[in-house]
């Protein structure tokens, strides 16, 4: 069973043509789960901001640390400053 068979379609690509600022997300986890870290982080440079983020809301979901928010807003910016430079980067050179 490959997973690349469950993938959702963008839908922006799919009526427009053009990619939004998620295209390549799930691929790029996929990449991370067969081990090609690198390859990833060239599909999609958000992935591991994003992943970061995800993790630390997991984790203070359970632990509140003293400043937390202050991280969650810290790596909200960083994610989706990394999301739009990259998505900027991919529309002028790609």
């Amino acid at each position: 069973m490959l997973l690349e068979n469950y993938m959702i379609p963008c839908v922006s690509k799919s009526l427009f043509g053009y990619d939004c600022m998620g295209c390549g997300f799930q691929r790029a986890l996929l990449l991370i789960w067969k081990g090609s870290f690198l390859d990833a982080f060239y599909m999609y440079a958000a992935i591991y901001p994003l992943i970061i983020l995800f993790c630390y809301l997991i984790v203070t979901r359970f632990y509140k640390f003293k400043d937390y928010k202050k991280g969650i807003n810290v790596l909200s910016i960083l994610s989706i400053t990394t999301i739009i430079i990259s998505y900027t980067i991919k529309q002028l050179f790609i």
